[in-house]
């Protein structure tokens, strides 16, 4: 072979290799997309914080006895691990991806400088936790998944914004300048309540960004399961009540003025607003007679598949579980020894 031959054998070569890592490098740093039908987390969870997300066989939750880091676990509890050490809420997953809104480095892991070096971000990882990249400085008040979009509602110096962004950060739309809450998601669209002249129900078709009137209720956090839509009644001393959108009926679920709650498992827990016996409570989700969890001021109900966790007004430190429709609850304390 002579020389000039091997010259060029060699300089193919490394353009061979140059491609493929060209090509190699373009596919690790696309973004999956993600299967029909992703909604990111449910409403009542997000409704509540979105401290805790279960997906595919695992609970992803901001754990509050560590400051809030991102941890994951099995839903019986076992399997607990640490993904990182920023402070989460809004917790989202789908296909290959988990998001959150982190707030800097978690108390309980970071030192004075550390904090002031950490700033607020929507960031997107791995299901393991690695490969954080951020997607947005914005003040995120509250976001959901929705197929290959995330919808983010936002607040700055300069107001309101709701807008959507694909899960890679590109293709930016604002839809809104005003408040409208993504969390109550199903089957591409989106049901929030009107907060410009009333308390409507509405829809916006993911699809067109076309928003429509559904019901002429009087509602606040609407959570959708099945043909109902369970809300707090505005007009009513926000009692817990239920609409079936097929029947056009109403039940009131409870008369209670409520603070905040979920529904899954077929449960309701609720937190009952009263000067005297504030009270966190459950009920079938079907309604019935409501009973006592715990005596007290109650926030953050977040419920898994197993479990409902809560936190005590006041304490962002502690958090307490109790399994779905037992009458007794206990702080939740993690077992490290296995990590």
């Amino acid at each position: 072979m002579n020389k000039k031959l091997q010259i060029t054998l060699i300089f193919g070569i490394l353009i061979l290799i140059l491609a493929g890592l060209g090509f190699l490098l373009f596919y690790s740093d696309r973004v999956a997309l993600n299967p029909p039908g992703t909604v990111g987390n449910t409403a009542g969870n997000l409704n509540n914080g979105g401290l805790f997300c279960e997906y595919d066989g695992t609970v992803y939750f901001s754990n509050s006895s560590q400051g809030g880091c991102l941890y994951a676990m099995d839903p019986d509890e076992s399997n607990i691990r640490q993904l990182n050490t920023l402070k989460v809420g809004n917790l989202l997953a789908g296909g290959k991806y988990l998001y959150y809104f982190q707030l800097g480095a978690a108390e309980s892991q970071s030192t004075g400088i550390g904090n002031l070096l950490s700033a607020h971000s929507f960031e997107r990882c791995g299901l393991d936790g690695s490969r954080a990249v951020s997607l947005t400085r914005d003040v995120v008040v509250t976001g959901q998944l929705i197929d290959n979009y995330l919808y983010l509602l936002t607040t700055s110096n300069s107001g309101i914004s709701f807008y959507k962004t694909k899960i890679d950060g590109s293709e930016t739309t604002e839809l809104a300048d005003y408040i409208i809450n993504p969390a109550c998601a199903e089957n591409g669209t989106i049901y929030y309540v009107g907060t410009e002249t009333n308390h409507y129900l509405y829809t916006l078709d993911t699809a067109t960004d076309v928003s429509n009137e559904l019901w002429r209720g009087d509602l606040w956090n609407p959570v959708k399961s099945g043909d109902y839509f369970y809300y707090l009644d505005v007009a009513n001393n926000y009692r817990l009540c239920r609409y079936s959108l097929s029947r056009n009926e109403i039940q009131v679920m409870t008369e209670d003025r409520v603070d905040c709650f979920n529904v899954g498992g077929g449960y309701i827990y609720y937190q009952k607003n009263s000067a005297d016996q504030p009270q966190l409570k459950f009920m079938s989700a079907e309604g019935g007679e409501a009973y006592v969890l715990a005596e007290g001021n109650y926030t953050k109900i977040n419920m898994t598949s197993r479990y409902v966790y809560f936190q005590e007004f006041g304490d962002a430190g502690t958090l307490y579980h109790s399994p779905l429709g037992s009458g007794s609850y206990s702080a939740f304390l993690p077992d490290y020894s296995s990590m």
